[in-house]
């Protein structure tokens, strides 16, 4: 099924219904609109010389404009690429000359950083992009206006049509080798997605669902389609702001939602209990990082459920889910698997280990990624026998429920964004001052955790500061370290690798925020 039909379908059955609130536009949508804009948008992106499996990448907030790239690019047998907006100059072209993409839709806030990559062009440090298409007005002459394309198009279905087993969307991870690899999921996947999803966490018709995380994240992309899919009205924050959040629960009555456990810190203190009887409020889902018990324990106090979650882009999201039933009494559980999922727990070896000893998580499940895009060997390796391999440690208790328990990978989750070590430490070591690192993440109170950087000075004279000011411009600045130490030598094992865990436990201090 193309995943571009459910919009259509959702418009047939419930055309009045609003589908779509765009807090920061100022926009709403019913299906039918909504629907509408879609096809419109498919006309857009098929422009000259594009057709089905090819690459569009998108550079947007979380607005409406990406809703109709997304159906419109579905429907159009098109690939889409979501580019994360807070990476750099360097990072986006790495991504789109990966991909292939040919035609970049981004928005005005990211006019710099475009410009940056228009004046490249085709170079080997540049983009094979050949079509800008910009939200807002007054952008420069090689830059169209998106809307109003859009506005003029004719709202008339494409022809090209995509089947289950054609890709949809390719999101960004990075691994441990510091190089990006795009996780490729079909139609196919997000559909099993999907039903997965809905099997397994209480989503019904006529919900509200808020999305203040950005769409370049499988976690805000995922519950949308759901959403289209359920019947449920989908209310866009363009920007999370915990002062305003609780406004909007009350004033577009919001159901349920997902935040980070960044984001439920920092939504705690601007809570007013006066509140509490204006909204309607069932649940909150959380993940990205472990919830801290604590957190979901205050939430309880104030009457609001969180449920927290586990999976990755690879999965397309599920991988385990706890319930309404089980969220107080197993706190700190990311509960078992989602419905249409297996999972295991495995050692080094690939067997399973038995109840409360700690090994890897394997997932299973029709929802999990075709593979990397031009990554065979990573996705030989990723993907065994059907089975995903997250990186991630974790331990099952007698009763079957999962808690996570370290990550394999090294990866440092701030703020609910992933940071990879191996990025930071490639920066670090171009600096002639630098003669060894290690990158690991230490404990911090607004950001659940924070890259620290270990170094090994080759010049005595080199200080903390000069270590963090190298780093700037060449990382997204949620990936910039946060302190610098020195030490003598980097402690390793005999075959070269970091003991990291050594690091964290030596330096695993709150970091000043």
């Amino acid at each position: 099924m193309n995943v571009g039909s459910h919009l259509r379908k959702r418009a047939e059955l419930n055309p009045a219904l609003e589908a779509l609130v765009d807090d920061t536009a100022g926009r709403r949508f019913t299906f039918a609109e909504l629907d509408e804009r879609a096809d419109r948008a498919a006309r857009v992106l098929t422009g000259p010389g594009l057709g089905k499996g090819d690459r569009v990448a998108v550079l947007l907030p979380t607005c409406h404009q990406f809703v109709e790239v997304f159906y419109g690019a579905a429907r159009a047998g098109l690939v889409v690429v979501p580019l994360n907006w807070r990476l750099v100059a360097n990072e986006l072209a790495f991504m789109l000359r990966d991909s292939g993409a040919t035609v970049l839709v981004f928005d005005a806030e990211y006019d710099a950083v475009v410009a940056e990559l228009h004046e490249r062009g085709g170079n080997d440090d540049g983009t094979p992009v050949t079509r800008w298409l910009r939200v807002g007005a007054d952008g420069p002459a090689w830059a169209a206006d998106f809307d109003a394309l859009v506005d003029q198009a004719a709202p008339q279905p494409v022809s090209v049509v995509a089947d289950g087993a054609d890709p949809l969307f390719i999101m960004y991870t990075s691994g441990t080798t510091g190089l990006p690899k795009g996780a490729v999921h079909t139609h196919d996947s997000v559909q099993w997605c999907l039903l997965t999803m809905l099997a397994s966490v209480d989503m019904r018709f006529r919900d509200r669902y808020l999305i203040s995380l950005p769409l370049f994240h499988v976690a805000a992309l995922a519950p949308l389609v759901g959403c289209v899919y359920r019947g449920a009205t989908i209310v866009m924050l363009r920007q999370f702001d915990p002062k305003r959040i609780w406004e909007v629960f009350r004033d577009e009555q919001i159901t349920t939602t997902l935040a980070v456990p960044a984001m439920l810190n920092f939504m705690l203190p601007t809570y007013q209990p006066e509140l509490r009887e204006s909204l309607a409020l069932r649940w909150i889902m959380s993940g990205a990082s472990p919830v801290p018990p604590s957190l979901i324990k205050s939430y309880a106090d104030l009457g609001f459920e969180v449920h927290q979650v586990y999976g990755l882009t690879e999965s397309c999201g599920p991988g385990c889910v706890i319930g309404p039933d089980d969220a107080m009494s197993h706190i700190g559980s990311t509960g078992k698997a989602f419905f249409h999922t297996d999972i295991r727990i495995v050692d080094e070896h690939g067997v399973d280990v038995a109840s409360g000893v700690a090994g890897e998580i394997l997932i299973r499940g029709r929802h999990i990624m075709a593979g990397y895009w031009n990554r065979p060997e990573a996705t030989a390796e990723t993907i065994v026998d059907g089975w995903l391999h997250t990186g991630d440690i974790a331990v099952r208790d007698a009763d079957g429920f999962v808690y996570i328990q370290d990550r394999i990978k090294d990866m440092i989750i701030s703020g609910g964004e992933n940071v990879y070590p191996a990025e930071i430490e490639d920066v670090l070591l171009s600096h002639p001052g630098i003669a060894d690192v290690a990158v690991v993440g230490i404990p911090s109170a607004k950001w659940g955790e924070s890259p620290l950087a270990v170094v090994v000075r080759a010049d005595p004279e080199l200080d903390e500061a000069a270590v963090l000011v190298h780093c700037e411009g060449k990382l997204a600045r949620y990936k910039l370290p946060k302190r610098a130490v020195f030490v003598d030598a980097i402690p390793r094992t005999p075959t070269g690798k970091a003991l990291k865990r050594v690091l964290r436990e030596q330096f695993s201090v709150a970091a000043p925020e």
